[in-house]
């Protein structure tokens, strides 16, 4: 009996622990599409004209910073793997077989690799000079489109702050039409005219986020190529001793 009576308890005990987790796991998912939920119903309430504007400048903003991360990311490349491959094709090939190398290597920096050695023939000066001109427009296809991020950055929570002036003036008006000043009778206008600030800035971090991440890869890569530049000048330096 005391052994029916001990299973019988530990299978009490492991009905009412299932129960209890069904419990919590339906609370927090009813909590999450509360979230989502209230989160559309404020964003309604702060009215379709501001809201709709800032909604637009997160969309392009993240679209932008899609494309640069997919493109940086494709541009990266192991550039002291390249140097040395370069380097040994020089050695055994000479410049044709070096060309060769970079032609059939994605990256910035193997472009660069390419315009210096076609212009090799010319002399070192030559090929620093195409090396050091290429590495600028190398840099303005990185630095492409990253100006309209920032502009979303700025224009966000400036159409937020300019949908909260336009609240207020509008309770104000409200409170000089009916000439008494009610909490209850401007509470909604006040509200929706905050509202509009909250998703500006909120807008504007999201963007911000992506915009420092973007700046710190375009800065990596801008370092690799200075580096790499350096050292193949200093390739076809030993290679015309």
């Amino acid at each position: 009996m005391k052994k029916i009576s001990l299973g019988l308890a530990t299978a009490g005990m492991f009905v009412l622990g299932t129960a209890s987790s069904a419990a919590m796991f339906q609370e927090e998912a009813q909590a999450a599409k509360g979230f989502s939920q209230v989160l559309k119903e404020q964003f309604i309430q702060g009215g379709p004209a501001f809201m709709g504007i800032v909604l637009l400048c997160l969309i392009l903003g993240l679209a932008v910073a899609i494309e640069r991360i997919i493109y940086l990311n494709m541009a990266t490349t192991n550039t002291a793997k390249l140097r040395t491959e370069v380097e040994e094709a020089l050695a055994s090939g000479g410049v044709e077989a070096a060309k060769e190398l970079c032609r059939n290597t994605k990256g910035p920096v193997a472009s660069i690799f390419y315009q210096g050695l076609d212009r090799a023939s010319e002399g070192v000066e030559s090929a620093e000079k195409a090396v050091v001109a290429y590495g600028g427009v190398q840099m303005g296809q990185l630095e492409k489109n990253v100006s309209w991020l920032s502009l979303f950055i700025a224009i966000a929570p400036m159409l937020g702050f300019m949908g909260t002036v336009i609240g207020m003036i509008q309770a104000f008006q409200k409170i000089a039409a009916v000439g008494n000043l009610s909490a209850s009778l401007i509470a909604g206008d006040i509200q929706v005219a905050l509202l509009t600030t909250v998703f500006g800035l909120i807008t504007a971090i999201i963007l911000q986020i992506f915009y420092n991440y973007i700046i710190a890869k375009i800065d990596g890569i801008v370092n690799d190529m200075e580096d790499s530049s350096i050292s193949l000048i200093d390739m076809l330096t030993a290679q015309s001793k």
